[in-house]
This record gives C-alpha cells, structure tokens and sequence, in this order.
C-alpha cells in the first residue's frame, strides 16, 4: 500500500484535489487513472481512502470513499537534537526517526555546534516523505531552530532527559522509561554539551541518562533513544 499526504483534508471532505507536483506524481509517474483508489493521510490521525475522477497531471480531482481515525499513542517522544555538521546525517536522522515513530523534533543550538544556520523546508520534505513510507497518519512536528538558554524555558510534557559523554553520574536510559509516559531527550553536538549547559540542564530537572558504552555521534545517539523508547513501549 501507497500513502499519500494531503493536510487539507478533514471528515467531511468528500471531493478534492492534489497540487501539481503531487498530480503529476499520481497520473504521469504511477500511471493512475479514473477509478483508481488511494490512501491519503491528514498527518494528523485520519486516513482516507479516495477515488480518481479526475487523473489530471496538473490537477488530478479525487471523491473520498470513506474514512478512519486512528488514536494517538498515550505518549510523545521529543528529540530536541543539535544540528550535525553534514547536513545529510541530520537528514538521515530526521528520516529514521520518523519511521519509528518520533512526536516532535526541534534543532537546538548550543555552545558546540558547529552548525548555527537551519534551513528547515528540506528537513519538512523529509519528514513528510518518511511519514508516508512508514504508513504512519502522525506528521511528526518540526521545531523551529532554537538555542540551547532558549529551549530549557519551554516546558515539555512528561520525564526530560539529558544524554551527554562528561564525567559524573548518569542514569542508564533505557531503566528510567516509564511506558506510557511522555518523554524529551536532549542530544549535543559533535563536541557534546559544555559544562555549563550540562549544569543548567541539571537545575532545571533533566536527568543525566547514558545510551550505552560506546561514544555514539549525534545523529545515532537520537536513533538509539528513539528506538529505546519506542522497544519500552511495546
């Protein structure tokens, strides 16, 4: 099964049509024609499935069928994770962790970063394209980029988390999941978080957690806390 995304959709749409890029996907790439049937998600819990009317390439219409919502899970994952210095391992990152499931990202931005500049609308594609691979009819939710100072005022939902590489005691992760509870983890740079940002992590109540014996690089690391959450949830 193939699905397609469209945000405009709700459950009392019966009739609409894609974007041109979309259409000529549907009609020139994969040849769809009149009666043909898709799955299309919302990103936000309902699928549909739609017919054809219409197979334009520049505007291809569709009558929804029928409907479904599908409920949430009962807890969010949020990987506040700080931008690589190749752009294709933090592409690779936000890809993965869609497919296993990840609520929320946010790009954080602290004193080791050595990339200061995101460019999100490649990084929404990703995520968009990743959704509809994993059949998945959640859009996970892309922050905007933010300092390090600037996301420790946001409040978060559930246990927070801090996994970093200093000296000091840490707590294994994977002991302090608490199924069905909601969870952010923050994950550093290459040059891991600086001491001062892993004391102020500290006093505002996230808990120092390690992913295992070895030194992972960013982008691993968040994979093996998404994954880690997602295996506790089962």
């Amino acid at each position: 099964m193939q699905l397609f995304y469209n945000p405009e959709l709700n459950k009392t749409t019966k009739t609409f049509n894609f974007s041109k890029d979309e259409s000529r996907h549907i009609v020139k790439v994969l040849r769809k024609s009149t009666g043909d049937t898709l799955m299309i998600t919302n990103g936000i819990g309902w699928t549909f499935e739609a017919e054809v009317v219409i197979p334009n390439h520049n505007k291809c219409v569709m009558n929804v069928q029928s409907s479904k919502y599908v409920q949430p899970k009962d807890y969010s994952v949020h990987l506040a994770v700080s931008p690589t210095k190749m752009n294709d391992r933090y592409e690779w990152f936000l890809e993965k962790a869609t497919e296993i499931g990840v609520t929320k990202i946010t790009p954080i931005i602290s004193h080791n970063s050595e990339r200061k500049v995101v460019k999100t609308e490649r990084f929404e594609k990703i995520i968009q394209s990743a959704m509809k691979q994993s059949l998945n009819p959640y859009l996970p939710t892309l922050g905007a980029a933010v300092t390090f100072a600037e996301f420790l005022k946001s409040p978060q939902k559930g246990k927070t988390f801090i996994a970093h590489c200093a000296a000091g005691e840490k707590h294994a992760f994977k002991d302090q999941i608490e199924p069905g509870t909601s969870i952010t983890i923050l994950i550093g740079p290459e040059g891991d978080f600086s001491s001062q940002e892993i004391s102020t992590a500290l006093e505002n109540n996230y808990m120092p957690v390690s992913l295992g014996n070895s030194r992972l690089r960013t982008e691993t690391a968040a994979i093996v806390a998404c994954h880690t959450i997602q295996l506790c949830n089962e």
